[in-house]
């Protein structure tokens, strides 16, 4: 463990952000970091760019070692790019210094997800697996994964298995382990309500003519009913989630102020995980220091809608453009233009493989696994799906409430990142045998 944390600090020190406005070359440094210690673990080893339709993919490992005859081939998946850091002001420590702290470790990136990276690299270490194993360390995920599928394309061959292993999401809480088997989709969709051709003094002219920020909050009201449930009609939504989320643990992990009340119905984990989920994301107005007695005459903000899983995400994005539209305030002219879409995921079944991982998740942790779903969006799981058909897929978790993800003060709780370590060797090893 000491030599995994020092692993982990040494990749959480190179500043791997994948946003276009940051320097790239440090992705090409984190890939080479981990292109090394993967060559020291036996592995063939290459640092590699596609050319895609979005243009040049960011630098990104692939790694294989073969297995003994007749034994099944696992792909191990996580991603060294990183998000932007925010306001520094809001963060205790420096985020690429990684920093022990109360059994957690503070940094960008500490959990997502170079924490899985590592993890992956400890596991192959720390297993006796027999089974062949190919590394795929992305550089892009924060990015949107532009040319994923152009690298599942040009690399089938290398990347087919019966097993694909993604460290990316989270664990139910410190303390309880989970494999994730649900994730929603998600949508992008930038909106501009207009009225008016140019601007206009709001003395002269306000009164019979609403400004364009008073029209789009009216369109957006519409998105959600009294009770808070998204009333956009024709997005599916169930209430059949197995796993109780005491409303009191979800409001002290949400960081939610008192007497702020939940919204949407059902349970909570079904609201999370199974419906559906309307946020903006962002909105073009005047700023506060900038005002004027002016009625402005457009507004354009971004939606995001986060999908349920059984949906397709283009058709309820279109879903969302006819509300849109149908309910367009005082005749105001509403456009729309979808900006991203990506799949929801829904495992089907138990597996094998899938059985062998809840084990090894209870010998790690000495308490039983949870099967969750998860609100937010990975969509190029979906895309291994499509590929690799016969491949069976498991979503670990690195994560847990406490991790804050793309926040300041992102963590890792090292106790069960140790466990995730030893589950993933105890699956390689029991998949071997």
């Amino acid at each position: 463990m000491n030599d995994s944390l020092a692993a982990l600090s040494e990749l959480v020190a190179i500043p791997s952000i994948s946003a276009d406005s940051f320097d790239q070359s440090t992705l090409a440094e984190s890939a080479q970091w981990i292109a090394n210690k993967a060559r020291g673990l036996g592995f063939d080893t290459r640092v590699i760019q596609v050319e895609g339709e979005a243009g040049t993919g960011r630098p990104a490992v692939l790694a294989t070692r073969a297995g003994e005859p007749g034994k099944p081939t696992v792909v191990l998946y996580a991603h060294h790019d990183v998000q932007p850091v925010g306001d520094l002001a809001l963060w205790d420590t420096d985020p690429f210094v990684a920093t022990e702290r109360d059994g957690r470790l503070y940094g960008r990136g500490t959990a997502d997800d170079k924490a899985g990276v590592v993890a992956h690299l400890a596991a192959v270490a720390a297993a006796r697996p027999g089974v062949g194993i190919t590394l795929f360390i992305e550089g892009e995920e924060e990015v949107g994964s532009p040319t994923f599928v152009d690298f599942l394309h040009a690399y089938k061959a290398e990347l087919d298995a019966d097993v694909i292993v993604v460290a990316d999401s989270n664990n139910w809480k410190v303390g309880t382990p989970s494999l994730t088997t649900s994730l929603r989709g998600v949508t992008q969709v930038s909106v501009t309500v207009t009225a008016l051709d140019h601007a206009l003094h709001s003395g002269m002219y306000g009164g019979p003519v609403l400004d364009s920020v008073t029209l789009a909050s009216r369109l957006i009201a519409t998105l959600h009913n009294d009770a808070g449930d998204v009333a956009v009609e024709g997005l599916l939504a169930t209430d059949d989630t197995p796993v109780d989320y005491p409303e009191e643990e979800f409001r002290s992990d949400a960081g939610l102020l008192e007497g702020v009340r939940l919204a949407g119905s059902g349970s909570i984990t079904s609201r999370l995980w199974t419906k559906p989920a309307i946020a903006v994301t962002a909105m073009d107005v005047t700023p506060v220091r900038l005002t004027s007695n002016t009625i402005s005459p457009s507004t354009t903000f971004v939606l995001s809608l986060r999908v349920a899983p059984g949906q397709d995400s283009g058709e309820a994005a279109e879903k969302l453009i006819d509300h849109l539209k149908a309910h367009a305030p005082f005749g105001a002219h509403v456009d729309c233009v979808i900006n991203e879409r990506g799949p929801a995921f829904q495992a089907s079944g138990q597996s094998e493989a899938s059985q062998l991982m809840e084990w090894a998740l209870g010998e790690a942790w000495g308490t039983d696994p949870v099967d969750i779903g998860v609100g937010g969006s990975i969509p190029f799981i979906a895309d291994l799906a499509r590929e690799f058909p016969q491949a069976q897929i498991l979503v670990t978790g690195i994560e847990d409430p406490d991790t804050r993800a793309h926040s300041a003060n992102e963590s890792l709780h090292i106790g069960d990142w140790r466990n995730a370590i030893a589950a993933e060797a105890l699956l390689l090893t029991r998949l071997g045998e």
